[in-house]
């Protein structure tokens, strides 16, 4: 992780200066106890471009959230999968999906 903890007023700061991209959360969510190929995370969020999701991936893999393993075979083949720091907000996911629930029953 290159940010200084220095440069946030409070933790909830850093929080979301590492979670708060458009399409990062949905992708910690989606890669939970699992390890998923690019194609496979693309068609879990069809309205990310490839564009935002790549750039969005290699942000989250820069903040150590996530790993990227490419296969040296034809056509190239690259697996995401959580690092075990990524790993530690998977309570704090869990309550945005509990939380968006209750949002979307409520409307």
């Amino acid at each position: 992780m290159n940010t200084k903890c220095c440069e946030f007023t409070c933790p909830v700061e850093a929080t979301i200066q590492l979670i708060g991209g458009k399409y990062k959360s949905v992708i910690l969510w989606h890669l939970m106890g699992k390890t998923l190929r690019y194609s496979e995370i693309h068609k879990l969020m069809p309205k990310a471009t490839d564009k935002m999701l790549a750039q969005q991936l290699r942000e989250l893999e820069k903040d150590g959230l996530i790993n990227r393993k490419v296969y040296p075979v034809v056509p190239p083949k690259t697996e995401y999968s959580l690092t075990d720091f990524g790993n530690t907000l998977s309570p704090i996911l869990v309550e945005m999906c509990n939380w968006g629930k209750q949002y979307l029953d409520y409307q």
